[in-house]
């Protein structure tokens, strides 16, 4: 059986974090580049290129894209024959949140609970998401996210015949709410499917597939599409301030759910959007 000890995983989690927060992948900056294009407000162009050359600052200086760095979103791909050694796998992941957080001069944005408010100081605990699967390595895909695009994030349950009407409807809904509030151009991930929970966590998921490859499902490709095309057209634009260019993808996950329901969940992500992973 494979063995990884404990203080590889809290030293590649430290390097993530910094990673994630100062170098966005190169989907992201491509598809800015090519909204340039398609945007046709004066003030959204302006934009655009202050995004695109904020990212090339963070990018050459090592510097976070955006003050907020989120809280430590991780998906965990644990395969069934590996053996964690000297320690528990959540305590050196949050570890090397702290350690990352820490180097990298994030921004510390974790409060104890709802009420109290009370800032934990270093960026713990992480939220932590696993699956178990075959085989003897260990996935580690860290996500943080920004609060200003998370708090216009929403959920319903539809009735089944609702229809793709209602999807969409929800959809336009949830972003035309939104406004100016989740620093668009935005990247919409929708769950579809499962239960309540299941519905949230796939909406998210969905997040991390970049924004140069197409659903698999050519069904779900075409709503996708369908989906983009509308929300561009509501004219917010980017910051809100007008224009074509309000998302830049949209990315849908589906799961099978029950014959009395249809949950779907829209998981907003601002421009920054950052992922990072590795594999042990």
């Amino acid at each position: 059986m494979k063995e990884i000890h404990i203080d590889t995983i809290t030293s590649e989690v430290e390097k993530l974090c910094i990673d994630a927060c100062c170098n966005i992948g190169d989907d992201v900056y491509n598809s800015l580049k090519k909204a340039m294009d398609m945007e046709e407000s004066p003030s959204g162009l302006g934009i655009l290129h202050q995004l695109i050359e904020n990212i090339e600052i963070s990018r050459r200086d090592v510097t976070p894209i955006c003050q907020d760095t989120g809280m430590a979103v991780f998906f965990l791909e644990l395969g069934q024959d590996i053996h964690i050694t000297s320690g528990y796998l959540y305590d050196a992941i949050n570890e090397g949140v702290r350690r990352g957080y820490t180097k990298g001069y994030l921004r510390k944005s974790v409060v104890l609970s709802g009420i109290d408010r009370i800032n934990t100081m270093d960026n713990t605990p992480a939220i932590i998401h696993t699956s178990i699967v075959p085989g003897d390595k260990l996935k580690i895909t860290f996500a943080p996210k920004g609060f200003g695009s998370e708090n216009m994030s929403a959920i319903k349950m539809l009735k089944p015949s609702d229809g793709i009407k209602g999807i969409k409807d929800f959809v336009f809904e949830t972003v035309n709410n939104a406004g100016s509030n989740p620093c668009p151009p935005i990247i919409l991930g929708i769950g579809l499917g499962g239960t309540f929970e299941k519905c949230a966590l796939l909406s998210k998921q969905a997040l991390l597939r970049n924004l140069d490859e197409e659903n698999p499902d050519p069904n779900l490709a075409l709503l996708e599409k369908e989906i983009l095309n509308e929300v561009n057209n509501l004219g917010i634009g980017p910051q809100g301030l007008g224009g074509r260019v309000t998302c830049l993808g949209v990315s849908i996950l589906s799961y099978p759910t029950h014959i009395a329901g249809m949950p779907v969940a829209v998981n907003i992500q601002c421009h920054a959007s950052r992922h990072k992973e590795i594999i042990l």
